[in-house]
């Protein structure tokens, strides 16, 4: 029997899944703690593949990973990082947004100050930059502990370091930062780059032939799970923040709003990733009390509180803003009313941006599917409903680990359905 393995990392933990040729689960397994930090994700990789069990370690044939957009580090020579990763919500690429406005094209989709590309040059004016050989991105240097070769990636998470996924090159305008590190060569997404490492291999019982993948990003990743596929269709993946991709004939690309397209066989991936979501909700409520509390909520009433959630300053999209302050007042004594007023103002930054994309040209919603751990609040679910106006319905599978999973059994089976992945 031929199985895949899919990982996915995210902020708040890493999960593994093994699916056979018909996609059907073997076998599901998690890194269980409240927050996935930088100095574990090697120590978590290996503690995912531990758990899952030996016989079907034995047939997993390949291997692909995702990782959370513009996550990045720098290694040295031997892959080892030299300072810590920035993560995909770090802003302070905001300093270089003048100098790298003189060589982009205007509204490129590096112009962010989250943007992959605002991190590298940050990064190459501090004193470590001297010791590092290469720009890797999250997904990049996760694959590379299990493959070994350094310096690859994929087109979906080099897209906001400013590769050209139409053309599939760096673009000239690039060359023009001078910035000497070893940029990735990137291909696409699922490609297998080599077959795992033989002393991996050998200390958790994996085939010596098993191919590790080119990966991708956590929230195209949870698209491929989700079942859509039609113009039209998009996926609200209700993680960590906000992140929605909508299925669109039109390539959209504009940096004022922070929407950018994905490369998706014929297709375009629009959209754009909030840093509003389930780490705002957290952070005043327990799970236990979201559960309890949302279920006294009437989803058809509507709260009158006008929040902008966020935990700190800033957005990206459908607000580009570094400064945007948070929005958390008034706040109700009843912590329902309170909870309520979050849902809603969520629900509504949703709902403006799908309006924005269509707004710039990308298709009409037609229906929404949802990815994420908010995927199972059905008053969260209906409120969004009221505010977006179409189906919103649960997404076939909704972890990215299952998306990312198909997307190597695509390509390492040569199976049919793989251009339209990628």
């Amino acid at each position: 029997m031929d199985l895949y393995l899919g990982i996915d990392y995210g902020t708040s933990g890493a999960r593994g899944v093994v699916i056979d040729e018909q996609g059907k689960i073997q076998t599901e397994v998690r890194y269980s703690g409240q927050k996935l930090e930088a100095p574990h994700w090697k120590s978590t990789l290996w503690s995912l593949l531990a758990e899952i069990p030996e016989p079907l370690r034995r047939e997993i044939r390949a291997i692909a990973i995702n990782g959370t957009s513009s996550t990045v580090l720098l290694c040295d020579g031997a892959g080892e990082p030299v300072a810590a990763p920035l993560l995909y919500n770090d802003g302070r690429g905001a300093v270089v947004l003048e100098q790298l406005k003189k060589v982009a094209p205007p509204n490129h989709t590096v112009l962010s100050a989250t943007s992959s590309l605002a991190k590298l040059l940050w990064m190459s004016q501090q004193s470590f930059f001297s010791e590092a050989r290469y720009f890797l991105h999250q997904a990049d240097w996760l694959a590379f502990l299990l493959h070994g070769q350094l310096g690859i990636s994929d087109y979906h998470n080099a897209l906001k370091l400013g590769y050209d996924v139409e053309a599939l090159e760096y673009p000239e305008w690039l060359e023009k930062l001078e910035i000497p590190i070893q940029l990735p060569k990137v291909l696409a997404p699922g490609t297998p780059i080599r077959e795992i490492r033989p002393d991996i291999a050998s200390q958790f019982g994996l085939p010596k032939d098993c191919l590790v993948c080119a990966g991708t990003t956590d929230s195209i990743a949870a698209f491929i799970a989700s079942g859509a596929e039609s113009p039209g269709e998009a996926v609200t993946s209700l993680g960590s923040t906000l992140v929605l991709k909508l299925l669109s004939h039109t390539r959209i690309e504009d940096a004022r709003y922070g929407i950018y397209s994905h490369r998706f066989g014929d297709l375009w991936l629009t959209g754009g990733a909030s840093n509003t979501g389930g780490a705002v909700l957290r952070e005043f409520f327990t799970n236990a009390e979201l559960e309890s509390l949302s279920q006294e909520i009437d989803p058809a009433k509507v709260s009158n509180l006008d929040y902008y959630p966020l935990l700190k300053a800033g957005d990206r999209f459908p607000i580009n803003d570094p400064n945007l302050p948070p929005r958390l007042t008034p706040r109700p004594a009843a912590p329902r009313e309170f909870l309520h007023g979050l849902l809603e103002s969520m629900a509504r930054i949703e709902a403006r941006g799908y309006e924005l994309l269509q707004n710039l040209g990308a298709n009409q919603v037609t229906r929404v599917y949802t990815a994420g751990g908010g995927a199972t609040n059905s008053t969260w679910n209906a409120i969004r409903q009221r505010h977006l106006k179409v189906p919103v319905v649960a997404s076939e599978n909704t972890e990215a680990a299952y998306g990312t999973a198909l997307l190597a059994k695509a390509k390492a089976s040569n199976h049919k359905d793989a251009k339209k992945f990628t």
